[in-house]
């Protein structure tokens, strides 16, 4: 099971008609502002020391002479911390990402505005994780640090970095599935504090994810078509923003299989709730062009449901065995 497009497309070309970036970015202007405006009225203040246990610190070897990291020290196992990891390396590439939208949205009024405030609002996230896991001893922090390293040497383009309305189209979804990782790993972990966490993280990815869901359908608004070419585009070529982190396709399935994130997962709870949100298969206002592009969105969410679906008959074949065997499965 794969969560990235073996074989991503380019986005689709301009067509006769669509509004230029620069048009669509300034016709925006102004639903970026009411819904900026929103976000700062129903958003609540957290903290994250507030959810580390500084209490069960302690130093590790090294300048300090403490204990050195094993993996009995750690209340998670191992897939939980994997999933942690990847959840905290895809967070850290924060830079990255804060330089994509600047660059693309611009750091002047409402949308330099927005952009500000949610690398804020993200930046706390790492923190939080990071402080938690080296806290707990939940991690190894040697191989957490190089992990880092690697992963935000890499840098990070996306795919859609030089089309506004495909961005804008892939973070509604990907604000989405990023909550509902979060979310999943808490409460996968078994720690009460863990889970909490998880949960504050997620309901700022939540409010994340409503703010670009809504500035899509304002797209939708202005340019009907050119919006469902964005949104078939994404959902054809969708990948996480962690993808590059090493080893991400064994660390992916890992979680599939545990339930925290997998292909049903991500159709059911990830692609419908926002195209439904949309009303994209009810929509009465599409041209030719955005016709078929619908019509292709509606074969490719039968295709990955008839993959979800061949996922997990593996899975429960693969637990049927166990159970014959006496092995308990994750």
């Amino acid at each position: 099971m794969s969560l990235t497009a073996e074989h991503p497309q380019a986005p689709s070309t301009a067509q006769p008609g669509d509004l230029s970036q620069a048009a669509l970015l300034l016709e925006l202007e102004q639903v970026v502002e009411a819904n900026l405006n929103r976000h700062l009225s129903v958003a609540k203040e957290w903290f994250p020391h507030t959810y580390v246990p500084w209490s069960e610190g302690t130093d590790f070897d090294g300048p300090l002479g403490g204990t050195a990291w094993e993996v009995g020290q750690s209340r998670l196992n191992d897939t939980a911390r994997t999933s942690m990891i990847l959840n905290l390396l895809t967070e850290d590439n924060l830079p990255s990402y804060h330089h994509e939208i600047a660059v693309l949205f611009g750091r002047e009024g409402a949308w330099g505005n927005w952009v500000h405030r949610w690398t804020a609002e993200e930046g706390r996230h790492g923190i939080a994780i990071r402080d938690y896991l080296l806290t707990t001893r939940a991690v190894d922090p040697v191989e957490l640090e190089r992990a880092r390293m690697n992963h935000m040497c890499q840098g990070y383009i996306s795919p859609n970095s030089h089309h506004a309305l495909n961005s804008i189209a892939y973070v509604s979804f990907q604000e989405l599935a990023t909550r509902i990782s979060h979310r999943n790993t808490g409460a996968y972990s078994g720690d009460k504090l863990c889970d909490q966490l998880l949960q504050k993280i997620a309901n700022d990815e939540n409010l994340h994810m409503v703010f670009y869901r809504n500035l899509l359908a304002g797209a939708f608004e202005l340019s009907p078509d050119q919006a469902m070419r964005a949104v078939t585009d994404v959902v054809r070529n969708f990948q996480m923003p962690g993808a590059g982190v090493e080893n991400f396709g064994r660390k992916s399935v890992q979680m599939a299989m545990a339930g925290i994130y997998n292909l049903r997962i991500h159709r059911d709870e990830v692609l419908a709730p926002v195209l439904r949100n949309l009303r994209i298969f009810e929509r009465t206002d599409l041209g030719p062009a955005g016709e078929r592009s619908r019509e292709e969105l509606a074969e490719i969410m039968d295709a990955l449901d008839g993959a979800a679906s061949r996922f997990e008959e593996k899975m429960a074949a693969r637990r049927a065995r166990d159970t014959a065997r006496g092995i308990v499965s994750a």
